[in-house]
């Protein structure tokens, strides 16, 4: 490729270490993540620019060829020279040699890197965003199809890390889907603010040429032009709300997996990671570790950085273009991307291959006291005590078990009368039968039947409102993502019939 720099009033190159610690960086960045939306910013670019009889059919059609060629090709057919400043630059003289500067020169009429490299960005940032909002629903049904197959799973919930009520393992999934749901709700709103056209505007100042942004914006697949010049070169927004979203639906499934992991040890017992997510030990042959939740957990902290970043990059900057917002603003967005990808599918893939201990997770939920909320609801309506009689009467039954070495399920009636005893209130009316319900952890969770109770056709509705919503989340992801291919389409054919015509 010629190797005529064009660096307009500059007189000398980028020094060497510009070049390597900034321009080349950059032109990989662009390669790996840009490329093919350059191309296709400056087909549609060149379309608009022939309809509005900017430059000539004879000109569009060279410059189109030369683009077209370009097309699905997952690196540049030249090597780039640093000195050029970016990648755009090295493009162009790509261009320039394969037609002429009179020609490849009149591409760039009307626009601005600026504007250019804020719509590539954005056409990348969206790439991402299907991707990872496809990897984020396969998430959320997994955890729906683990759920609905887990109504039956009865545990000890827990506060503070104690022994708290009796639960499912699906009525906790179920806990984790709503949070994710909301997760995704952020998601799906970020694309707002993200599928907006800056191509058009320019430096910052718009452009006398008679253009036609709507035409541009259409075959690029956005849903609107950016409305004000300085704001198309200005705003990275669009980074900060991903980020941001990531950093919240990251703690989610962290969450998640610290539970995961906290339930996965022997003293617990209730899951059990399956091997291909786990590692032994070099030394002690007995363990399993969990070691796959515990790089899930972690990536979410690089992924919070990511945004500070950027919040930090944007701090004070002038609200136009600078090569903070351009050059640095996301200079870690698409590695906080593939650590949410990776989130997505690691987790995606420990719960799908969770085992369930049933008989362990019943056996402790029936002797470690998460029981005794329920029996004290039942001294209530059994005994026309109030509630905080009865809270403080169980109190003192707990005490007593504990002193004595015995667990929830073999409290009996006389515990109950010693306790009132020493509260100063009359003998308990219940009977054998109802303090064994009061004790059982399954009876407990079919009688919490409100909304947003246990009761397993409770859960199933609540799942069931989980997967609808899941299903509409897929329409409209899979309706944008057949616009912006329609879009695709109709670039690729448009300008293939105009050089070939």
């Amino acid at each position: 490729m010629s190797e005529k720099i064009h660096r307009g009033k500059l007189k000398a190159v980028p020094d060497p270490l510009v070049a390597k610690y900034l321009i080349e960086p950059g032109i990989k960045s662009d390669i790996r993540y840009r490329f093919q939306a350059f191309v296709d910013c400056n087909k549609a670019h060149v379309l608009m620019l022939t309809q509005q009889k900017i430059i000539s059919k004879e000109a569009a059609a060279q410059i189109l060829r030369v683009n077209d060629e370009l097309s699905d090709l997952d690196t540049p057919p030249f090597e780039c020279n640093p000195d050029r400043e970016d990648f755009y630059f090295n493009l162009e003289a790509y261009l320039i040699e394969k037609t002429d500067i009179e020609i490849g020169g009149q591409q760039h009429t009307a626009r601005s890197r600026n504007d250019l490299y804020d719509t590539c960005a954005r056409m990348a940032v969206r790439k991402a965003f299907f991707e990872l909002s496809t990897a984020f629903n396969r998430l959320r049904q997994t955890l729906i199809d683990k759920a609905t197959e887990s109504t039956d799973a009865v545990f000890s919930g827990y506060t503070h890390m104690q022994p708290s009520e009796p639960i499912t393992f699906a009525h906790y999934l179920s806990g984790i889907l709503s949070a994710l749901e909301r997760d995704y709700t952020r998601l799906e709103h970020v694309y707002a603010g993200l599928n907006l056209c800056p191509l058009g505007s320019c430096s910052m100042g718009s452009t006398s040429w008679n253009i036609d942004r709507q035409m541009t914006s259409d075959l690029l697949g956005f849903d609107a032009p950016m409305d004000n010049s300085i704001d198309g070169v200005a705003s990275r927004d669009f980074i900060t709300d991903l980020l941001a979203t990531l950093s919240l639906a990251s703690n989610t499934t962290s969450r998640l997996c610290q539970d995961l992991y906290v339930w996965s040890t022997p003293d617990y017992g209730y899951v059990e990671v399956p091997d291909s997510c786990a590692v032994c030990s070099s030394i002690m042959p007995q363990k399993k570790n969990p070691w796959v939740l515990e790089r899930i957990k972690a990536k979410a902290a690089h992924i919070e950085a990511a945004l500070i970043s950027a919040l930090n990059v944007m701090k004070n900057v002038i609200f136009s273009h600078t090569e903070d917002i351009c050059g640095e603003t996301g200079a870690y967005l698409f590695a906080a991307v593939d650590e949410m990808m990776a989130i997505c599918k690691l987790t995606k893939l420990n719960v799908a291959g969770l085992k369930l201990n049933r008989e362990v997770m019943l056996e402790k939920a029936k002797r470690n006291f998460c029981t005794v909320t329920e029996l004290a609801n039942t001294l209530v309506r059994c005994d026309k005590v109030s509630f905080r009689t009865a809270h403080d009467a169980v109190a003192y039954v707990v005490n007593a078990m504990i002193e004595q070495g015995k667990p929830a399920d073999e409290i009996g009636i006389d515990d109950i009368n010693a306790a009132y005893a020493a509260l100063s209130v009359k003998p308990t009316l219940i009977r054998a039968q109802e303090l064994k319900e009061a004790l059982d952890p399954i009876s407990i969770v079919f009688k919490k039947a409100c909304i947003g109770g246990t009761n397993p056709q409770e859960v199933s509705r609540q799942l069931q409102a989980r997967q609808e919503q899941l299903h509409r989340d897929i329409a409209l992801l899979n309706e944008r993502i057949s616009k912006t291919d329609k879009a695709k389409e109709l670039l690729d054919s448009q300008t293939r019939k105009f050089y070939r015509s």
